[in-house]
């Protein structure tokens, strides 16, 4: 008790400088009333409590908010005046019970790090693709996600993209829109994932990929181009193109194999017509020509890599109570989807 109070005090402290809040891990059922000026704060940090709600009226004045990180508490729902927040760049509300965004998180345009971890997410505003323009990073891993929303192929600035531990059926088909993004993780999906888009070969900035532990069994030609991909797992897949042996080599002996696939012609699972759309795009993005795959492109070039912000990440559950319950190997098996013989 007397180290919150001392944390209170300091925060008060804080509060009269009024640029940076920490009120995190005071046990909070409900916010203290700030009687101070809330355009002047630009990052408050309110995770690890107990709260079950924010209240319109405090975010509605955040109007120079730049960080806001409500993670591990117990929020359902977030207030709609969320849209106010004109400034804010990275919005953290992992660990909570959220089922939905507010459709208003679009009008954050500004946003460049949106981190909505560890809930129970059903779906993501359909339109949010052609607002969050800024968004660099997006992660929703482990929550209950059929679809990514097809407006996701319209986040030009995304570099990456968690969506682990969801219930994904499919990703977008217009993936050629995404050419900064250099990370992209779908692990886990289970039963859910069982194919990939041919227009993930047109992601020509991709470093990492993560299909592990889904249903996929063949991969698309087009990952044949992906020159600047570094780190690829697929573990936990029926793959049979290419075949595990050959993705168990590396990299390179995957990208040859699918760019050789897609030189004999060998379209598994499309159309001809559809095939040669998709290898006229990927001429067009300089990746394929006619005869040969493109040589490999360097990873260290500034106009591609990841940008590090200004800002620190402020992703993961810190809480206590979160540590070691959502454990992939402990809450999914991949033996548990198969039917027992």
């Amino acid at each position: 008790m007397r180290m919150e109070g001392r944390k209170m005090v300091a925060a008060g402290e804080e509060l009269e400088k009024a640029q940076k809040v920490d009120l995190s891990g005071l046990s909070l059922d409900a916010l203290p009333n700030l009687s101070v000026n809330l355009t002047s704060i630009t990052k408050l940090d309110l995770s690890n409590n107990n709260l079950g709600s924010i209240p319109e009226s405090l975010t509605a004045r955040l109007l120079n908010l730049v960080v806001f990180d409500v993670h591990s508490n117990q929020l359902k729902v977030l207030p709609n005046s969320l849209g106010c927040l004109s400034k804010l760049k990275v919005l953290n509300v992992s660990g909570n019970l959220i089922e939905s965004l507010p459709k208003t998180i679009e009008d954050c345009r500004a946003l460049e790090e949106l981190i909505a971890n560890f809930n129970k997410l059903s779906k993501l505003p359909d339109t949010i693709g052609f607002e969050l323009t800024n968004l660099r990073k997006l992660a929703v891993n482990s929550n209950k996600l059929a679809f990514l929303p097809n407006s996701t192929s319209h986040l030009t600035s995304l570099r990456v993209l968690d969506a682990r531990l969801n219930c994904l059926r499919s990703l977008p088909d217009d993936l050629e829109n995404l050419t900064r993004l250099e990370v992209l993780n779908v692990s886990q999906n289970f039963q859910y994932l069982q194919s990939l888009p041919f227009s993930i070969g047109l992601l020509v900035s991709l470093v990492e990929l993560d299909i592990s532990y889904n249903k996929i069994t063949i991969l698309p030609h087009s990952m044949g181009c992906l020159t600047k991909l570094r780190k690829f797992h697929a573990e936990g897949n029926p793959l049979v193109c290419p075949p595990m042996e050959v993705v168990e080599q590396s990299v390179e002996a995957v990208r040859e194999y699918l760019g050789a696939m897609m030189m004999k012609g060998s379209a598994v699972g499309s159309n001809s017509m559809r095939r040669t759309k998709w290898i006229g795009k990927l001429v067009r993005c300089g990746t394929f020509s006619g005869g040969m795959i493109r040589s490999n492109v360097g990873i260290g070039d500034e106009k591609d890599g990841f940008l590090l912000s200004d800002y620190r990440s402020i992703d993961g559950i810190s809480s206590p109570r979160y540590v070691g319950m959502f454990s992939p190997r402990r809450l999914f098996s991949p033996f548990r989807a198969s039917p027992r013989r």
